[in-house]
């Protein structure tokens, strides 16, 4: 399913929505009487984690037989595509946007513009500065520094003397590491001694660059005990390096995938050093975001949560909450923490 043809009214929705399993039977609080339009606005929405994730929000609105139209529009990673989109949706007339700012504070001024135009307006994820309440309706986050107290206690548990630690994230000075890093940092003494360039090696979340950057550590560096990395499927077209230096692959504490719980299963009798530690990746923050959304369209009641907080997914030491996954039959580029399916979300990432 590509991201353009999820542009429509709500039977899109509802057809997203039959492909999750979910039958349309009692409709939740957060569903209110008054009918209401909303669209979803990624600032980008070019892989399968964002295929999912909007596949994900659709089948969220659906649930709300109040919602009488929903649309959708990829800003495409460009900032003036994203922007536009938010005014043009704004201008006619949706009531609620549920927006993904990847370019941060840029979009304010179009949300702000939303919000004074009429329209709902609910950014999520990523921090977009300004106020809720005054230049939006509601922020809706996601707790990175509970996945990095996540993964700080979990390399506490398994190098409890200290040990070197590689931790990789996305673009330079991205929220997301900076308050992963904060989490661990309230966990781990200086017995365990951060080996990447302060704060994070920066890798955009693009599979070559991590490529490359972990080459280049694992050349400087003789000892790295673990890996942290807050996109854990980019990884898996990197860990191979290891071997090139004749080293087993270290543990890793990330994010799930199924191309890397795969990996995991293929490449642990290999490698005895590889534990495996992942949290949910996040698909269904969309979810809450849209649970707001639509509460304040259709005069339902408000979610009690602001914050999505993505729970513990796998673990390779202990097998709680569950051992490494892989579903070998589906594509690699599907998430098995998320609330859909993994037989319905490779229909969304493959159509």
């Amino acid at each position: 399913m590509k991201l353009s043809y999820l542009k429509g009214t709500i039977a899109l929705a509802a057809s997203v929505l039959s492909l999750a399993g979910v039958a349309m039977a009692d409709t939740p609080s957060w569903c209110g009487p008054n009918k209401a339009s909303l669209a979803l606005l990624d600032g980008f929405g070019g892989n399968s984690w964002r295929l999912v994730t909007t596949a994900s929000g659709a089948a969220e609105a659906a649930l709300c037989p109040s919602i009488t139209d929903y649309q959708y529009a990829d800003g495409q990673g460009n900032t003036q595509k994203a922007i536009s989109d938010i005014k043009s949706f704004a201008a006619k007339g949706v009531n609620a946007l549920v927006v993904f700012g990847d370019a941060g504070p840029a979009v304010l001024p179009a949300l702000k513009a939303a919000t004074a135009a009429g329209s709902i307006v609910v950014p999520y994820r990523v921090d977009v500065g300004g106020e809720a309440g005054k230049d939006y309706t509601k922020f809706i986050g996601s707790s990175f520094k509970d996945d990095g107290v996540s993964w700080g206690n979990w390399i506490k548990g398994i190098l409890p003397k200290g040990g070197n630690v590689l931790f990789l994230s996305g673009p330079a000075g991205n929220s997301q590491g900076l308050d992963e890093l904060a989490g661990m940092k309230t966990v781990l003494d200086d017995s365990y001694k951060f080996i990447n360039p302060e704060p994070f090696d920066v890798t955009n979340w693009d599979p070559s660059l991590t490529q490359q950057v972990l080459s280049a550590e694992i050349a400087k560096n003789d000892k790295i005990d673990v890996i942290v990395s807050d996109f854990g499927p980019s990884l898996v077209g990197a860990l191979p390096v290891f071997k090139k230096f004749n080293r087993s692959i270290p543990a890793l504490a990330t994010s799930d995938g199924n191309s890397l719980g795969c990996f995991w299963t293929d490449n642990v009798k290999d490698n005895p050093d590889f534990k495996l530690f992942t949290v949910a990746t996040g698909n269904d923050n969309v979810r809450l975001a849209v649970q707001w959304a639509v509460a304040e369209a259709t005069g339902g009641t408000l979610p009690t949560e602001e914050i999505f907080k993505a729970p513990v997914f796998e673990d390779s030491v202990s097998g709680k909450p569950s051992a490494v996954q892989c579903r070998a039959d589906l594509p690699g580029s599907i998430y098995l923490s998320a609330v859909m399916s993994g037989d319905d979300q490779a229909k969304a990432v493959t159509k």
